[in-house]
């Protein structure tokens, strides 16, 4: 099964870049499963009910969110009614929507996905990352009840993301990390085969600060003062994630690729 993960998704360029670009991709690298987590897609801050729509028609089989994930207000009635988006698992259990899917492909093939949110460095407490995983995983085993298992690791700290690639090592096809909006260079494939990578990146504008229009996060870090909003930087984006090949019969990862396609980062693309 050959499985596609992009990071976060920040503003209408970031957009764009993924909705020109989907299709081709499933089209030439045979991809059976896409995820995109687009927590910042809508103005940089959540996503919007209207933008999800847009992904999910243009081929993106599960969205993810994150700490950001209700900024935009309407996904908390929209999430309701869209089970192909996922909120953190760990969030509060009154939270609306779910932080797991198990998904069914054509032909019968099954792809678990798992969003769940880091503790350390992040504003606000959430439950354990690591425990709050772990119903999902036991109910859809790797090789068993699931072809394929991701989990989204939104966190600060690479440490946690780390951890918690060696923790799922063995029983996920794929753990990534989001939220830095930083592509890291450490795509592998752990000892008992787990593709694993310390964040995706984002889909945007690189020529900013994490996304967003230079000035302001500039101001703030020199002088500790806002004297406005953040608003997505709205040059080329460049398409930031993970392409895995793995293995029907056990789940494990064969092949990991980082991918960066457009704008200024250096390219890549999977060779295989």
């Amino acid at each position: 099964m050959r499985l596609l993960f992009l990071g976060d998704v920040v503003g209408r360029t970031g957009r764009a870049a993924v909705l020109e670009r989907i299709a081709k991709l499933r089209a030439d690298w045979k991809l059976d499963f896409i995820v995109v987590n687009g927590e910042n897609a809508s103005a940089g801050m959540g996503l919007s009910g209207l933008n999800a729509r847009e992904f999910l028609d243009a081929g993106v089989d599960c969205l993810t969110l994150g700490d950001h994930a209700f900024d935009q207000r309407d996904m908390l009635s929209f999430i309701e009614s869209e089970p192909r988006i996922l909120r953190p698992v760990n969030f509060a259990k009154v939270a609306p929507g779910h932080g797991h899917r198990l998904f069914t492909l054509p032909g019968g093939r099954k792809v678990l996905v798992i969003q769940v949110l880091g503790q350390v460095f992040m504003k606000r407490p959430f439950d354990d990352p690591f425990s709050a995983i772990e119903g999902a995983l036991k109910a859809a085993p790797l090789g068993g009840v699931a072809q394929a298992v991701i989990v989204d690791m939104h966190a600060e700290a690479t440490s946690e993301k780390m951890a918690m690639g060696h923790w799922c090592d063995g029983r996920a096809s794929l753990v990534v990390g989001t939220h830095t909006h930083v592509p890291t260079g450490d795509v592998q494939i752990l000892p008992k085969g787990t593709a694993y990578m310390s964040d995706a990146g984002m889909c945007g504008d690189y020529d900013s600060v994490i996304g967003m229009e230079k000035l302001e996060p500039m101001t703030r870090f020199i002088t500790g003062m806002g004297k406005g909003r953040f608003k997505p930087a709205e040059g080329e984006a460049t398409l930031s994630g993970i392409v895995v090949e793995t293995d029907d019969r056990t789940g494990l990862a064969r092949q990991a690729a980082p991918v960066r396609i457009g704008g200024r980062l250096a390219q890549a693309e999977p060779g295989f």
